[in-house]
């Protein structure tokens, strides 16, 4: 039998299995193998056959290319950013010798991009060198922790999936809307009654004991004040389900595991109000056409889009998705791929993706095909949000949400219609940034390549001057 060229694929399997709460033996007889000749696999030791390769993915409910890629190219990528840093200008480290580490040894790269993350804290002067782990953590090392936490689940939670599915049976008896049946329910169960208030600036919903009732902001959209009531029983009612996922989870102390909880929380919503079948056969049915899907279940857009990426269940998975958000000054507040696409870490992405030119059109599709250095393409779409207080002269936030998904699967989503997929001119060379990509021909640089430096001629002004190098 044929062998795949591809023997790093152990860590993957070890880490789907146990997400899924199994053991090696229970696995092996599945698959007709031995749990010796498992444990070989997942330990990098013995080659994986093509049709094993097959059993495995279809055992997992997953794409066999995704065993094959795993999640080292993510780590690749997060490595090549941190060395790509002027401390490590002089230290010639190589791309081969950082993809070694990667792949050999996953658990010690991952502990120097920690300690990375600890020295960008110290150098910006955030954090003291004698603090304490988790003392007076910043919040954004605890949401670069919780981005680490949902790609290594790879954004799914089966049990609290199932914890959702049931309350939302209690929820649609309740009542005729959604709207109506949490309410309902929420007073029932719990005893708290669900009212619009007039609140102070900033605050969407508040608990008011006293008087056992929620306040909601008269200032809220129907989609989220619905999504803060869903989440608030995701607090109340999936409690055990979230606690024990903490518990279980490698996360720092400080500010993540109270983050995780909200995230948690939040993923429960988004199951309550988009129920996994349901949800998954509107994606295929109407093709990932996010603002009917969203008129379907009363979500927003965004709403909608984080659905999407959660929908990995055994046996009856969507398309592998990356999501990424980014506010109009370029900061990433949000990043997940199962697409493979990798998504910086520490910096704003490529000024070439198409979640930043979708700022020029507001509230538009915007669509792109996008090829990274490495050959791989991808199907993107963008689109702007705005947040804020809906009331005079109030601030807004403007958002860029991207979506997209590896070029195989581009014909599962409408928005691929009329694009020539086989065309070259559609494609937009991308990269993830500056400092690690190496098109030397791009324009838009705004660094330059960590492994190159660069001569300026005076005879001879180029239009960037990063994009001639010596």
């Amino acid at each position: 039998m044929a062998e795949t060229t591809e023997s790093q694929i152990g860590g993957r399997i070890k880490r789907l299995r146990r997400q899924r709460h199994l053991n090696q033996a229970d696995m092996a007889t599945a698959l007709g193998i031995s749990p010796s000749y498992l444990n070989l696999i997942e330990h990098n030791r013995r080659k994986v056959t093509v049709p094993l390769l097959f059993s495995i993915a279809g055992f997992f409910g997953v794409e066999p290319g995704e065993l094959v890629e795993g999640d080292e190219g993510r780590l690749v990528g997060d490595l090549m950013e941190a060395f790509g840093d002027d401390l490590f200008a002089d230290s010639d480290i190589t791309n081969l010798e950082i993809r070694d580490l990667a792949h050999a040894n996953p658990a010690a790269a991952r502990a120097v991009l920690k300690l990375y993350d600890r020295y960008r804290l110290i150098a910006s002067g955030g954090d003291a060198p004698n603090t304490a782990p988790g003392e007076n953590e910043p919040f954004h090392l605890a949401t670069d922790a919780i981005s680490d936490f949902l790609q290594a689940n790879s954004n799914h939670f089966p049990s609290l999936e199932e914890a959702a599915e049931r309350i939302a049976g209690d929820v649609a008896n309740s009542g005729d809307t959604f709207d109506a049946g949490i309410r309902t329910y929420l007073f029932n169960v719990f005893g708290l009654e669900a009212r619009l208030a007039f609140l102070p600036h900033g605050i969407a919903r508040q608990m008011d004991q006293a008087r056992r009732q929620i306040l909601l902001s008269d200032l809220l959209l129907p989609e989220t004040a619905n999504f803060l009531l869903a989440q608030l029983v995701g607090q109340l009612g999936g409690e055990r389900e979230i606690n024990e996922i903490i518990a279980q989870a490698d996360l720092p102390e400080g500010d993540a595991p109270a983050l995780a909880r909200n995230v948690l929380s939040s993923y429960f919503a988004a199951a309550l109000i988009m129920p996994y079948a349901p949800f998954l056969k509107a994606c295929r049915d109407y093709r990932y056409d996010i603002e009917r899907i969203g008129r379907r279940f009363g979500a927003s857009f965004e709403q909608v889009c984080h659905r999407m990426t959660t929908l990995q269940r055994k046996g009856a998975s969507g398309i592998p998705l990356h999501l990424v958000r980014t506010d109009i000054a370029g900061n990433i507040s949000k990043r997940f791929s199962l697409s493979g696409i990798h998504i910086p870490r520490h910096s704003g992405a490529c000024p070439r993706w198409n979640i930043y030119a979708a700022f020029l059109s507001p509230e538009r599709i915007n669509v792109q095909v996008s090829q990274m250095p490495d050959g791989q393409r991808y199907f993107c779409i963008a689109r702007t949000i705005t947040k804020g207080d809906y009331r005079y002269n109030a601030p807004r936030r403007y958002l860029s949400i991207g979506l997209g998904c590896s070029i195989h699967h581009a014909k599962e989503m409408i928005y691929s219609d009329g694009i020539d997929l086989t065309s070259e001119l559609q494609v937009v060379p991308i990269g993830v940034g500056c400092r690690i990509c190496p098109r030397m021909e791009c324009g838009q640089r705004a660094h330059p390549p960590a492994d190159h430096r660069f001569r300026i001629d005076d005879n001879i002004r180029p239009e960037s001057l990063y994009a001639r190098m010596s």
